[in-house]
């Protein structure tokens, strides 16, 4: 059991995975009670390349 095994903490963040043995809800809670303000995301270069293909077609 160490950096290879995804069930436990070690696992998930050699993984860069969250889930029941790293929840991410509850080190949100120890950042603060605040809301953040919400980011709009940027459309990628790929989604664009794929939204012009398929009207293109």
């Amino acid at each position: 059991m160490g950096k290879g095994d995804r069930k436990t903490a070690k696992g998930k963040r050699f993984n860069a995975s969250y889930g029941n043995a790293r929840p991410q809800a509850a080190a949100k809670k120890a950042a603060g009670t605040a809301a953040a303000p919400a980011v709009k995301k940027t459309a990628t270069k790929t989604a664009v390349k794929k939204a012009v293909k398929k009207t293109a077609a």
